[in-house]
């Protein structure tokens, strides 16, 4: 995988956009607010060029949103039960920011904070301090995430994370995608398809919590061969009406891998676009835009419910409280997660 990415900066309000351009003029635009990913402009099969990513227009509406549009997530990507855990028997509680629940980190999780930036070697590497106590977490964390782009259209994102007392680490990328490019109120992923290399997932409570890990087979949620959203989407299921489409938490096969590996592929036929997911990560969660409904858009437009899908990879949802080894990263050890996006045309 060559790496010949030019890495250009402008401001964009309070805030900076990096613009990350390969040889085949594919474009993707990060912030420093966040550690965000803004926009993603690649061609269709005619070479027609379209923004694959949901977006807003400016730094204010990405502080204020609802939406965790493309920001990484951290310290705790997903939910952790009633906000409270116990490590080697200290209780702890953390921040309630969704019901009782703790989610994506909190209210300042990292999808709210100034990054410092650096290039190297063609990425873009951006670090963030959490101090301890931020959102109710342990220990200091020192977080590094390494943007970088290759000639044959892979997005590389590699987390690495350490910390100086034991804490509960589950970084992602909260990318929104429409591989179509429609705009705003237009934007629709219900025909795309979709692949996941899993055999089990998570179902949920009423409150996004995983209660049980069932076997997709002979279910709505058996992706294992390419499946159409919007048939997914309108299947009746006790699950998809809990969460309002798909918004859980897929096993992945070959969960002990070390480099990452093919796990997904979603597929646009308007557009011929294709985007592949690969990751070391033991989860993907699939998120079908339940929520978007009236969140901005660009061009001071509104998203609409199922306007873009999020896959991201990771942990578990709750995985705190369910099998902490994998969950606690301790003073001494580095938590690493690397996943590639990767996007082509058929």
């Amino acid at each position: 995988m060559t790496v010949h990415a030019t890495i250009d900066m402008r401001a964009w309000g309070d805030a900076r956009l990096y613009t990350l351009r390969n040889a085949s003029d594919m474009r993707i635009d990060i912030s420093d607010l966040g550690a965000t990913l803004v926009s993603w402009h690649a061609p269709d099969r005619n070479g027609r060029i379209a923004d694959v990513l949901l977006g807003h227009d400016t730094p204010e509406d990405y502080r204020h949103g609802r939406a965790f549009m493309g920001a990484i997530i951290g310290r705790w990507a997903n939910r952790i039960r009633d906000a409270r855990f116990t490590i080697d028997g200290v209780a702890h509680e953390v921040e309630r920011n969704e019901g009782a629940n703790h989610l994506h980190g909190g209210s300042a999780g990292f999808h709210r904070q100034m990054w410092r930036v650096h290039e190297a070697d063609g990425a873009l590497v951006m670090t963030l301090t959490s101090p301890a106590g931020a959102s109710g977490f342990a220990g200091n964390l020192d977080v590094t995430v390494r943007y970088a782009l290759s000639d044959d259209g892979t997005l590389s994102i590699d987390y690495e994370a350490r910390t100086d007392a034991p804490t509960p680490v589950n970084l992602t990328n909260h990318a929104y995608f429409n591989l179509s490019g429609q705009p705003g109120a237009q934007a629709n992923i219900r025909d795309h398809e979709i692949a996941i290399a899993a055999d089990s997932y998570f179902a949920i409570d009423a409150s996004s919590i995983p209660v049980a890990r069932e076997n997709v087979a002979r279910s709505v949620f058996d992706l294992r061969t390419p499946r159409s959203i919007g048939v997914g989407l309108d299947a009746s299921h006790e699950q998809l009406a809990l969460a309002g489409g798909f918004d859980h938490c897929y096993a992945l096969n070959d969960d002990r891998a070390d480099e990452p590996r093919t796990v997904a592929v979603l597929f646009d036929p308007s557009s011929g676009r294709e985007l592949s997911v690969a990751t070391d990560a033991r989860g993907l969660q699939f998120y079908s835009g339940n929520y978007l409904e009236g969140v901005p858009a660009r061009d001071g437009s509104s998203y609409r419910k199922h306007a873009g899908l999020c896959l991201e990879a990771g942990g578990f949802p709750n995985e705190i409280n369910m099998d902490s080894a994998h969950a606690v990263l301790r003073p001494g050890e580095i938590y690493r997660q690397r996943t590639r996006y990767t996007l082509r045309v058929r």
